[in-house]
């Protein structure tokens, strides 16, 4: 056995424990008592929520609650997207996409809940800019700093080798040798030039250019899927009955698609779908504590519609385009597999070149607002000292990664993805009550307010 394959056995063996019934339980558990605690938070308050998306900044803070929710989605809405979607069909079947949904669900009230607690928390640094995410009410709230601490060593581990770097450099990569024949050292050259451009200039300069890009990449990519769903639209239905049917029961071998348990399903679908919108992960929040808001009620609700944005819908397209086309069971696998999917509503050259496109987009943004994540982490531990460092590693690592195997990046990044979660959800727990005692203040605020307005208008 050659030294790659033991690296990749050694990472799969890892993967296998932080991925394990604890962290599921972790992940699913926090958001289910969230859920349950904040009585169907995101159910009830996502129109609230949708409606402070355009609410103007006020307050303190480096970034509008617009920007800041651009930034992270930056981060979000990326590879997890498109080859993690088809990912997790071509190795847990269909059934993957409901365990991802089902992520999604109770992900949406973690995610509320960690971007409050980023607002309620955060400081400023010795630079004057907004400090806060996971690290500072771990401090500040728990009073556990050693633990502070091991989150941001994770953060920089993520930012490094997880979302932040391989994973969506080799994605580019591939997409634009498949669809154009450019060679890879190309690629990774142009793409650390561009990377270096944008992220040396800070966080404004990110959130501007997130602000520009992800809300148009994204109804691109929407407005191509529902082309599909057009073309093939007596296959929906089918498609739900069969995601439904396979997260329950195990589905057989078919074509190139070699079988799944329900078990596989599950796990596949739910770090997969944690891959995608990152809640629980503690990412977000980072993003969220720069925000112009003196209410961290309301950016926590901004930040929740990330998730309903990035699964709810994006994944859901390209999931769906991926199962009532057919392509799930076939020969091919990740960004190729999504190609076809879409090649199979049109032509082969404009399947190739708009997923290629989408990707290359996504990809982009989530290595920006990786970039970000990952400096305040290393920031926290380090203060001034070496960021210059830091930015020379993430650049370096961006030029490396469209060389390293695929396989080996996937187990990489949901390993040290899970490492990051932890640590974040005992957080979140340990400060259920300070969640709660929040929300609770906040809407009886609101609804006191919208008694008395009532109150005093004619008639």
């Amino acid at each position: 056995m050659n030294f790659q394959l033991l690296i990749a056995d050694l990472l799969a063996n890892v993967n296998a424990i932080v991925w394990g019934p604890i962290t599921l339980c972790l992940l699913v558990g926090t958001g289910l008592y969230l859920t349950v605690r904040l009585k169907l938070i995101q159910v009830f308050r996502l129109p609230l929520a949708l409606r402070l998306l355009f609410k103007p900044a006020t307050g303190k803070g480096d970034l509008s609650s617009f920007a800041a929710l651009c930034t992270a989605l930056s981060a979000t809405i990326g590879t997890g997207n498109i080859v993690g979607v088809a990912t997790a069909i071509k190795i847990g079947g269909p059934g993957a996409l409901f365990w991802m949904w089902l992520a999604a669900f109770f992900g949406m009230a973690t995610k509320y809940a960690e971007c409050m607690l980023a607002v309620k928390y955060r400081t400023t640094d010795a630079r004057g800019q907004i400090a806060g995410g996971p690290m500072y009410y771990i401090e500040r709230g728990l009073g556990l700093g050693w633990m502070a601490k091991l989150f941001a060593v994770f953060g920089v581990g993520v930012a490094f080798f997880g979302i932040g770097t391989f994973a969506q450099v080799n994605a580019i990569s591939d997409a634009m040798t498949i669809a154009f024949h450019v060679p890879t050292w190309v690629t990774a050259l142009v793409l650390t030039v561009l990377v270096a451009a944008v992220t040396l200039g800070g966080v404004k300069r990110i959130a501007n250019v997130a602000q520009r890009l992800v809300p148009t990449m994204a109804l691109g990519y929407i407005l191509a899927c529902v082309w599909i769903l057009v073309a093939f639209s007596d296959q929906i239905l089918p498609a739900f009955q069969l995601i439904i049917e396979s997260a329950f029961t195990p589905i057989s071998a078919a074509g190139g698609f070699l079988g799944a348990t329900v078990a596989q399903a599950l796990q596949i679908g739910i770090a997969r779908g944690v891959f995608s919108n990152e809640a629980g992960l503690g990412s977000a929040p980072i993003a969220a504590a720069a925000a112009k808001t003196n209410e961290p009620v309301e950016q926590g609700l901004v930040s929740m519609t990330g998730t309903f944005f990035d699964t709810i819908i994006i994944c859901t397209m390209t999931g769906l385009v991926l199962i009532i086309t057919g392509v799930w069971s076939g020969e091919t696998a990740g960004a190729a597999m999504t190609s076809a999917a879409f090649a199979s509503g049109g032509s082969a050259l404009v399947g190739q070149y708009l997923v290629t496109v989408a990707l290359v987009c996504f990809a982009f943004t989530t290595i920006l607002g990786w970039h970000y994540y990952g400096e305040r982490c290393w920031y926290y531990l380090m203060g001034d000292r070496g960021l210059r460092l830091y930015q020379g590693l993430f650049l370096g690592l961006i030029a490396v990664g469209a060389f390293i195997q695929l396989d080996m990046i996937w187990l990489l990044a949901d390993t040290v993805n899970g490492l990051m979660a932890i640590p974040n959800l005992i957080a979140i727990i340990g400060l259920r009550h300070v969640i709660h005692a929040e929300t609770v203040r906040y809407f009886s605020k609101r609804d006191s307010k919208l008694v008395d307005n009532a109150e005093v208008m004619p008639g």
